[in-house]
């Protein structure tokens, strides 16, 4: 098994992209640091490349939304995850547009009016999650929050098929929302004490499935979500929950354990974790390759480790 300081060498062999979270999740580095690290992103590495494919109109692929995983959304739904400044001017001119273009009247993101009235509530976390992120400051931001607060359902998620019939939440709809309200309450005030009641709502049913098991049968509910992929684009799995619940640092609870020891099993013996088959769709370019050690897998398993190892169960 590799050490601790052969790992971290390891992963700083790796893109900008990986550095700065490296400096700021696993060695506590100062801010300066961290942002010298963090400004690499946009002149090296996988996010140089992602801007180099925007367009002079400032969208990516010349869409929105599809195809999946080149267009606007997606891109920038990337270089959110990679660490992009939020001030760069190339994603900020995209994420207008995508507000411009996609803001509904019932206060969602709605970029098929001419096909349905109602806001798709996936496509409108994902999109609120890049406007918060990169800084786009509209009130419009506030609405989004406040219609994606209206669609949550009763046991606590969210689910886009909600106005179809669906009674149940969708965990991939609730964590996109969910990643949505984090980078929404980083820039906004608006609205905090709803969302973080709705937030805390949507936690406990994930909790109650112990984040990826039948709450009725225990059973795991689809064996995708034991998959780590990255990037994990609008899909949900155990990996990037635990992310998620590690970035807003939630109380330890023993319903988590489940997850947290599938996670511990994935990691093989020099101390890495794979890169799983991505999903389908088209790329610009292959991040890691599929089946062989993925350091930024890698850097996501030692952080969510680091923070579970450092919590208590309340007593």
């Amino acid at each position: 098994m590799f050490e601790h300081n052969d790992l971290i060498d390891w992963l700083l062999q790796g893109d900008p992209s990986i550095h700065w979270q490296v400096h700021a999740h696993l060695l506590d580095s100062d801010d300066k640091t961290i942002w010298k690290e963090r400004k690499k992103i946009a002149t090296s590495g996988w996010g140089k490349q992602l801007l180099s494919y925007q367009d002079e109109s400032g969208t990516w692929a010349g869409t929105y939304y599809s195809p999946k995983w080149t267009s606007t959304t997606y891109t920038l739904l990337l270089l959110r995850r990679l660490g992009l400044d939020p001030d760069n001017p190339e994603a900020q001119k995209g994420s207008r547009i995508l507000l411009d273009d996609g803001f509904s009247k019932d206060g969602g993101i709605n970029y098929w009016e001419k096909y349905s009235l109602q806001s798709e509530t996936c496509v409108t976390g994902l999109t609120l999650s890049i406007l918060a992120y990169f800084n786009i400051t509209d009130k419009r931001l506030i609405s989004i929050a406040e219609h994606l607060l209206g669609v949550q359902m009763e046991d606590g998620g969210w689910n886009c098929r909600r106005p179809y019939g669906a009674t149940h939440s969708s965990f991939h709809t609730t964590l996109i929302v969910l990643e949505a309200f984090h980078e929404y309450l980083q820039k906004f005030d608006e609205l905090k004490e709803e969302i973080l009641q709705a937030r805390n709502r949507a936690i406990e049913f994930l909790l109650q499935h112990r984040l990826y098991k039948s709450h009725r049968t225990g059973r795991i509910v689809k064996p995708q979500m034991t998959q780590f992929c990255f990037p994990p684009r609008w899909k949900y799995d155990v990996m990037t929950v635990l992310d998620y619940l590690r970035a807003e640092n939630i109380q330890k609870d023993e319903r988590m354990q489940d997850a947290i020891e599938l996670l511990i099993s994935k990691r093989r013996k020099d101390g890495t974790w794979l890169l799983p088959q991505p999903h389908a769709g088209r790329i610009f370019f292959e991040l890691e390759k599929a089946g062989e050690p993925s350091r930024m897998n890698t850097l996501r398993g030692m952080r969510i480790l680091r923070w579970w190892e450092n919590k208590e169960v309340p007593g």
